[in-house]
This record gives C-alpha cells, structure tokens and sequence, in this order.
C-alpha cells in the first residue's frame, strides 16, 4: 500500500526537505504542499490524503485549527505534527486535538517515513526529547521515548533484525540505539539491560 501524505509547512526550505527525504521511499507518495494553514482543509478534500504532516505554526489559520478541522470534516485522516516545539503543553495541545503522532523538528529524516507508517498503523509515534509524566518518573536512565520503546523489544525477547523490522529500521540503526541505551543504563548486554528493565520498572513484567 502506498502512503499518500500532504506537507503543510511554511517555510519552503522545509517543504523541500521533507520532499527529498520521502522522494526515494517506495510505498511514500507526497501528494499535495500547503504553505498556509487555510490551505490545508482545502488540499485534504481535494488530494485525499491518507496522513497530514503538520507544522503547529501557520499563517492565516494555525496548526490546532487545522487539526481541529481535519478531524471534523476528515476524521480518516490521520496528522502527524512536525513541530520546532518540543516542550510538554505543546506536544500534549496537540494529541488533544487528535494528532496522531508528534515529531520535533530535530528529528533525522530518515526516521520519517518509519514515523509517517506508525502513524497509519495507529503504533503512536513521538519522536521528542520528553517522555509522558509517567514515564519521566520511572526513566532516570534519561532514555528517549524510541531508546525506551527498544528495550521493551528487546525484553520481549526481539532479536535485532526484528526490531528493525518493528521500527522500520536497519539493523545497524538498532545496535547504535541499544549501544546508546548499554551506556545509559550501565549494562554490558541484552540480558543486563532487560534485567536493569525489569528491576526498575521500565517495563511491565509478565505473567
């Protein structure tokens, strides 16, 4: 199935990076760009998007409105925000009025087409550098949502070519991100970490 997304961001340096880091991706078409948030309801009707990629400042009308409106008029639809806002009420503005996943803008491009998939998939995506109040609590380690997202894999029990396969990443992208959590968290291995997991409750324990 291909993906058909509409860009709405009004800055064209943006528009034309996020168009050539999607351009090479098979199953990822760009289906229409809106410069104004005006211009967003109008392009979603007209291009039949399957996800809005959204920044939260627009001109005219601005990126809550417009998620205001695409839920009311094309609530199939689903929005990813793009946002240069990585603090707490901006992300947590933004799912309460039916974004689908959130992304700051200091995002690696190469993570969005995995990002813009979660997001038809409904796997809720949240590529920022804060974690919901119940997870800041329980994550001393200073893990990022996706680090922390990977140790659940991993103490699940994935190997590493299926995480990637989760995350709609290489495996190499996965050994950078568990050599980043060992480090984090003071472990040596899979076993460490999953058992450092487990002991201080950053992951739930089964049966």
């Amino acid at each position: 199935m291909t993906i058909r997304v509409l860009i709405a961001d009004d800055h064209r340096l943006i528009l034309e990076g996020i168009r050539r880091a999607l351009a090479s991706v098979e199953d990822i078409e760009v289906v229409g760009e809106a410069q104004t948030g005006s211009q967003v309801m109008p392009l979603v009707l007209r291009t039949d998007p399957d996800v809005v990629l959204l920044d939260l400042r627009m001109p005219e009308l601005d990126g809550l409105a417009c998620l205001d409106a695409i839920r009311s008029r094309a609530p199939k639809v689903k929005v990813v925000v793009l946002s240069a806002f990585s603090d707490p009420e901006h992300i947590q503005s933004a799912f309460s009025h039916g974004a689908t996943a959130y992304i700051v803008k200091s995002v690696n491009p190469v993570d969005l087409p995995s990002a813009l998939r979660q997001a038809v998939e409904e796997t809720v995506y949240r590529a920022a550098p804060v974690l919901d109040g119940n997870s800041v609590s329980r994550n001393d380690a200073g893990l990022t949502e996706r680090e922390l997202a990977m140790l659940k894999a991993v103490a699940r029990g994935l190997s590493n070519q299926a995480i990637g396969k989760e995350f709609w990443v290489t495996e190499q992208t996965v050994k950078f991100h568990l050599t980043n959590i060992y480090r984090k968290l003071g472990v040596a291995n899979r076993t460490e970490a999953t058992r450092y997991a487990y002991q201080h409750g950053l992951v739930e324990s089964y049966g």
